[in-house]
């Protein structure tokens, strides 16, 4: 068992359960809005975060629990992309301040350490 691996795959799945409640309130967002385009972007940024919250949770389950290569560039690639597009586009600029705002991206830095970490070891131990 590599620890590493696991506190990245269980740091990933919680990364993942709060974009699920991130694109819950989006959607919301969008039903109080007027139809029109504004509302139809921010239902697609609901769609959005609801299939990376899924894709990090599934990968982190099925991959990185085992400490894969695949997980680990899957999730490395698909969650740093999120991340940093939400990182420059609404919390460098301040849109949302940065508690809570930065708990996503702790989590992705933490994920992100642990599944590192548990590549490393593991090629250690070859």
């Amino acid at each position: 068992m590599n620890i590493f691996a696991r506190l990245g795959a269980v740091t990933y799945v919680l990364w993942g359960l709060l974009h699920l409640e991130a694109a819950r309130k989006v959607y919301l967002l969008g039903k109080s809005l007027e139809p029109g385009i504004v509302q139809g972007r921010i239902y697609q940024d609901a769609w959005n975060l609801l299939f990376f919250a899924l894709f990090g949770i599934i990968v982190a389950i099925f991959l990185n629990w085992q400490n894969s290569r695949l997980g680990y560039w899957l999730n490395l690639v698909v969650i740093s992309a999120a991340d940093i597009g939400f990182i420059l586009a609404v919390l460098m600029p301040g849109h949302i301040p940065l508690v809570p705002g930065g708990l996503g991206p702790l989590l992705w830095l933490l994920a992100l350490t642990f599944s590192t970490l548990g590549i490393v070891q593991a090629d250690r131990k070859i």
